[in-house]
């Protein structure tokens, strides 16, 4: 089967290590099922294990891809829960269970024909939603998901910044927060990008670290070093940013001081619960709610949807198709 695998890593060329090419068909064990993927989507997570921060040079080669949908063994339309982890294991919650894994990093993953997973990965997908905008879920939309609503615990009428507009996460958690009834400021150093996020209904986009009309409930944080400072400025005492990403760096001034004066909160968010996939879709399906797709590219493209995504050029999700539904 053809398959896009990691086989080096590159902190300055990260592309020289992915390979395009064929690959035995997995075989699954006991308790596991097979996948025909349709779709996937890219994340950054993709291109971190490429250029070799969090994922260990020992553990590969590995297929990449860490977002599926596509057909069970039975031909029924599924969605892949991409946290493979024990309930049990963290205390009901797998993304606590000190062994869990996202698919690609300890499994191969699903930039493939075929992949396999546990059956409990496996939900079915609504008929209302496509394979493409399936795909678009798994690792972004349940991140932001979780962020917002198990995390933060956001209400109606809460103020939310959303640092970074225009990255997956960043565009579901802005149209999530919306839906939710909250007041949605969100941050772009691009201008069409905060044009974007306006559209999609936040009341204002500023550019990054420029102060917004008012201080904020919560702010939902994936950029790291480069807004940090802004997020905590950002908040009313009492508020809470929770974060799940720091692309622009990981080790940002603490400003102890302002923390503990003000008494804001800082969450740490990883992932999703299989529970928490389902509410998604139930929340999906109540509101109308669909992932903002950029484009979609073929398997045999992908390289280039990585340099899309390392150029900064995607709004929302690239969807690579390995099949065609």
């Amino acid at each position: 089967m053809l398959a896009a695998t990691a086989v080096s890593q590159s902190a300055t060329d990260p592309l020289a290590g992915l390979v395009l090419g064929d690959v035995p068909k997995p075989e699954p064990r006991p308790g596991w099922s097979i996948v025909r993927v349709v779709s996937s989507s890219l994340n950054m997570h993709d291109l971190w294990t490429l250029r070799g921060v969090g994922h260990p040079p020992e553990r590969l080669p590995i297929i990449l891809g860490c977002d599926a949908a596509g057909y069970d063994e039975d031909g029924n339309e599924v969605i892949v829960h991409p946290v493979i982890a024990d309930p049990d294991a963290g205390r009901g919650d797998e993304t606590l269970d000190p062994n869990r894994a996202l698919l690609s990093e300890q499994h191969n993953g699903a930039f493939a024909e075929y992949l396999t997973v546990p059956a409990r990965n496996l939900i079915p997908k609504p008929s209302w939603l496509s394979f493409d905008e399936a795909a678009c879920l798994p690792v972004a939309w349940t991140t932001a998901y979780r962020m917002l609503f198990t995390q933060a615990r956001i209400k109606a009428g809460d103020r939310v910044l959303v640092q970074g507009a225009g990255g997956g996460v960043a565009s579901a958690a802005i149209k999530l927060a919306v839906a939710a009834g909250t007041v949605v400021y969100a941050t772009s150093r691009s201008e069409d990008k905060r044009a974007q996020a306006v559209a999609w209904g936040a009341r204002a986009a500023v550019p990054t670290g420029e102060r917004l009309p008012e201080r904020v409930d919560v702010v939902i944080e994936t950029v790291g070093e480069a807004t940090w400072s802004h997020s905590l400025k950002s908040l009313r005492p009492g508020g809470t940013v929770v974060i799940a990403g720091a692309t622009s760096g990981t080790n940002p001034p603490a400003d102890l001081g302002r923390v503990f004066y003000l008494q804001q909160r800082i969450l740490g968010s990883t992932g999703c619960t299989r529970g928490e996939l389902v509410a998604l879709l139930n929340m999906m399906d109540a509101t109308g709610l669909r992932p903002v797709i950029d484009r979609t590219l073929p398997l045999d493209e992908i390289h280039k949807g990585f340099q899309l995504m390392i150029d900064g050029r995607l709004t929302g999700k690239l969807v690579i198709k390995e099949i065609s539904s």
